[in-house]
């Protein structure tokens, strides 16, 4: 009876330092615009929250049914951000390019995809250096005033000097993707091919809550990490749905054991959107939409997160009539909280563990606030 007792003091014991523990985890932001561009305001607030990696999208890969092929798609032009950052590029696959491919359309679909993948790296790379290189020899040319033999460097000699440094800047790639059961082997198929061809890359794939849960059933990719998606948990379009981007009880629903094979990190929702619906029919999703508050005459407030219009008005692209309902989805800070809770208390964090909000865009940030966003890293 005492042994039984001794170890269940010692299990508990373990189990509460476990809990109290906390980790100094990779801060991390997901950008997922067609071009990256950190005016004075964004640089200001990822130094603010002491950011040092971004996921950066890169572009989408989807099935043209025209071409009979995947095809991709949405490239991003530019990416100009805080030097000190760290990136992972980050590219979708859809599910019917894994559906629709044979075999060798993916070889081929491999192939193309890290052509494109290492040329906006090296765009990336050379941006970077280039940059580096005119502030170099501006400041050599300013030394030599009064220098009768005053002479400007060349740019271009410092351009490869200094690009191979900014090498360390990316080291994984993420391929996001909702596989399913039908389209598992295609997709690890795809995966084994991509890692090939960057042997000096880790390879991460998202994994959605549904693929961690019954990872038996959805497969574990053949990859070096993954990145588990915590948002995103029921569909927008049914009108009954209390928060499609997700609730702690859902999340619990899902994160329910501590076996799953990969090292994780973690995402977790940092926006909001208002969905539109007719007679109860799910008309769209409207972002960014501020006048609910500001025009009460047009929007009448019938609950905490619901209006009703009381107007035929024109919002966005959305024609929407007298009567329509709007829904504002957005995650409490408390339910961050509960969220991250759930995470910790069933998925291993480490100091190696990347912790990313999706996504990065002043208004999302401001809305939650620095101080909060902060306290969210700190809770891991």
């Amino acid at each position: 009876m005492k042994k039984i007792l001794l170890f269940s003091l010692v299990v508990l014991s373990f189990l509460s330092c476990k809990k109290d523990k906390k980790y100094d985890v990779i801060k991390s932001f997901c950008y997922w615009k067609t071009d990256t561009y950190f005016g004075q305001e964004e640089d200001s607030l990822a130094k603010q929250m002491n950011l040092k990696h971004m996921y950066v999208r890169f572009f989408d890969v989807d099935w043209n049914p025209y071409a009979e092929e995947a095809q991709p798609v949405a490239t991003i032009g530019n990416i100009r951000i805080t030097d000190s950052l760290k990136i992972t590029p980050s590219i979708f696959i859809t599910n019917d390019v894994l559906l629709n491919s044979s075999k060798p359309q993916l070889d081929v679909l491999s192939e193309r995809m890290a052509i494109r993948i290492k040329k906006i790296i090296d765009k990336y790379q050379t941006e970077k250096a280039s940059a580096l290189a005119y502030k170099i020899a501006d400041a050599d040319y300013e030394r030599q005033k009064g220098n009768a033999f005053q002479s400007r460097l060349s740019t271009d000699s410092i351009i490869i000097a200094e690009k191979p440094k900014f090498e360390k800047d990316i080291q994984e790639l993420l391929f996001d993707c909702d596989w399913t059961e039908s389209s598992k082997e295609n997709y690890f198929y795809l995966l084994e091919k991509l890692k090939s061809k960057f042997s000096n890359y880790k390879i991460a794939s998202t994994i959605r809550l549904w693929q961690y849960r019954y990872y038996e059933k959805a497969g574990v990719p053949p990859v070096d990490k993954g990145l588990l998606m915590c948002y995103n948990m029921t569909n927008p379009t049914e009108y009954k749905t209390k928060n499609s981007i997700g609730t702690s009880d859902e999340l619990a629903d899902y994160i329910t054991h501590y076996k799953y094979p990969l090292e994780l990190d973690i995402a977790l929702p940092l926006f909001s959107w208002s969905v539109l619906f007719r007679g109860g029919e799910f008309k769209g999703v409207i972002s960014d939409y501020q006048e609910f508050e500001k025009s009460p005459t047009i929007f009448k407030k019938t609950d905490d997160n619901k209006y009703t219009l009381q107007d035929d008005i024109q919002i966005g692209k959305f024609y929407a009539r007298n009567g329509d309902e709007i829904k504002i989805e957005k995650i409490s800070d408390d339910e961050i909280e509960n969220m991250i809770e759930i995470i910790t208390d069933k998925v291993k964090i480490s100091n190696d563990t990347k912790v990313t909000f999706f996504s990065f865009d002043k208004k999302y940030i401001n809305d939650y606030g620095v101080q909060n966003i902060s306290k969210y890293y700190e809770s891991f």
